[in-house]
C-alpha cells in the first residue's frame, strides 16, 4: 500500500464509485459558462463569432474534464481534494465572468484564470502527495501547464490576431500534452497503467456533463424566449428547440451512451478512453452549444430570412454533435451506423436551399434530421436483444 492510499487519497476499488455532491456542486459553475458562450456566438455569427467560441469552450472544456480526471483517480472527499476542486470552481467563475470580454478587455483575466486553475491544481496534487515518484508524476501536470501559461498569459497581453494564434497555440500545447501522455524529459511519460479509473464514475461524469450542455439550451431557448413578446412563431420556435433537445438527449443515451462504463471495463487499453473520451465528448458539447445559440436566433426572429451563418450554425451543430457520436459509437462498438452518415449528408445538402427560408423553418429541418436518427436507433434495436460493448481500445 502507497502512502497516498494510506491516507485515502488515492480513489481504491471499493465498489461502485458514484459522482460526490462536491463534484455536481463543481458543475454548476459550468451552466453559467456554456450559456455565455452560446449566447456570445448567437450575438455574433460571423468567422470571428465562431473562432472565438471554439477557443473560449476548449478552455473551459479542458478545465471541466482536467479536474473531473483528477476526483476520478483522488478521493474527492479528502482535504486536499476538496479544496483543489474548490479552487478550481472559485477560478471557473472567474474564467465564465469573463467570457463576453474575453478577446477585448477581459483578455487577461480570462488567461489569468485559466493558468491559475491549470497550474494551481497541479500544485495542490504536488503538495498533497507523499512520496517522491508521485510527486515527479504531478509534476509532468505542472510543467506542462507552466510552458502553457507563456503563450496564454502573453497573449492576454498583446491585441489582435495574434491574441487568437497565441492562445491557439497555448491550446495545441495543452491537448497535444494530455494526447501524448505528458512526455517529461527524465520522468518519461504518464505511464498507462495511471489512468486505472474508476469506470463507472468516470462514465457518469461525462454522462452528468452532457446533460449539463443540453441544460445550456434549455436555458438559452427559455431566456430568450422570456426576453421577446410572446408570439405565436415564438412559442413554435420554442417548442421545435425543445424538441431538438429531446432528440439530442435521446441519441446520445441510445446504447452507446448508456454502456459508456461496460465499454471502459472491457477496454484492452482503460487509457485510451481516459484520453480519447474528453475530445470525443468535446465534439458533442460543441454540437450542442452551436444548436443552443442558432435557436437563440430562431425564437427573437423567426420569421425573418435565415442568414448563411444562422444556416450554418442551425446545420453545423446537429453536424458536430453527430460526428462527435459517430466516433463515440465507434469507440463502444467497433462500428458506425449508417443514420449517422446519411443524417450528415442530409444537413450538407440542406443548407443551401434553407438560405431562402425563414429561420424557424431552418430550424425545424435541422431537428426533424435529428428525429430521423433518433427512429432509425429505435428501428434497428426493435426486437433485439442489448448489444454489449466491443470497444475499439
Amino acid at each position: 500500500m502507497t502512502t497516498d492510499q494510506a491516507v485515502g487519497l488515492i480513489r481504491e476499488d471499493e465498489g461502485p464509485q458514484r459522482a460526490t455532491l462536491l463534484e455536481l456542486f463543481f458543475d454548476l459553475v459550468f451552466v453559467a459558462a456554456l450559456a455565455l458562450i452560446s449566447r456570445t456566438l448567437a450575438g455574433q455569427l460571423d468567422w470571428v463569432g465562431v473562432f472565438q467560441t471554439v477557443v473560449s469552450l476548449m478552455a473551459i472544456w479542458w478545465v471541466w474534464s482536467a479536474t473531473a480526471l483528477a476526483t476520478d483517480l483522488y478521493n474527492a472527499q479528502r482535504p486536499p481534494i476538496f479544496a483543489m476542486t474548490l479552487w478550481a470552481m472559485l477560478g471557473t467563475i472567474l474564467l465564465a465572468g469573463s467570457l463576453p470580454g474575453a478577446f477585448t478587455e477581459h483578455a487577461l483575466l480570462f488567461a489569468g484564470a485559466y493558468v491559475a486553475i491549470q497550474v494551481g491544481r497541479g500544485i495542490f496534487l504536488t503538495a498533497a502527495l507523499h512520496g517522491r515518484a508521485a510527486r515527479l508524476g504531478s509534476g509532468r501536470f505542472v510543467l506542462w501547464f507552466a510552458v502553457s501559461a507563456v503563450p496564454w498569459l502573453a497573449g492576454g497581453l498583446v491585441a489582435g490576431p495574434a491574441r487568437g494564434l497565441l492562445w491557439v497555440v497555448a491550446l495545441a500545447l495543452n491537448y497535444g500534452a494530455a494526447w501524448l501522455r505528458y512526455p517529461t524529459p527524465r520522468i518519461g511519460r504518464v505511464p498507462k497503467t495511471h489512468y486505472g479509473v474508476a469506470a463507472d464514475h468516470l462514465a457518469e461524469r461525462y454522462q452528468q456533463f452532457f446533460t449539463l450542455a443540453l441544460g445550456d439550451l434549455i436555458l438559452a431557448t427559455t431566456l430568450t424566449y422570456a426576453d421577446n413578446d410572446v408570439t405565436a412563431g415564438r412559442t413554435a420556435a420554442l417548442l421545435v428547440g425543445f424538441a431538438a433537445t429531446v432528440l439530442l438527449w435521446q441519441i446520445y443515451v441510445h446504447r452507446a451512451g448508456a454502456l459508456l462504463q461496460a465499454a471502459i471495463e472491457e477496454a484492452q487499453d482503460p487509457g485510451g478512453f481516459v484520453r480519447s473520451a474528453p475530445n470525443t465528448h468535446l465534439l458533442m458539447v460543441a454540437g450542442v452549444v452551436a444548436t443552443a445559440a442558432g435557436f437563440d436566433v430562431v425564437i427573437a426572429h423567426p420569421t425573418e430570412q435565415a442568414t448563411p451563418w444562422l444556416v450554418g450554425v442551425l446545420l453545423g451543430g446537429p453536424a458536430l454533435f453527430l460526428v462527435g457520436r459517430a466516433r463515440f459509437e465507434y469507440e463502444v462498438f467497433s462500428r458506425v451506423s449508417p443514420s449517422r452518415l446519411v443524417a450528415l449528408l442530409v444537413l450538407v445538402v440542406a443548407g443551401p436551399a434553407l438560405l431562402f427560408a425563414p429561420a424557424l423553418v431552418a430550424g425545424l429541418s435541422a431537428t426533424l434530421v435529428l428525429a430521423g436518427v433518433a427512429v432509425s436507433d429505435g428501428v434497428r434495436a426493435h426486437g433485439r436483444p442489448p448489444e454489449p460493448p466491443a470497444p475499439s481500445v
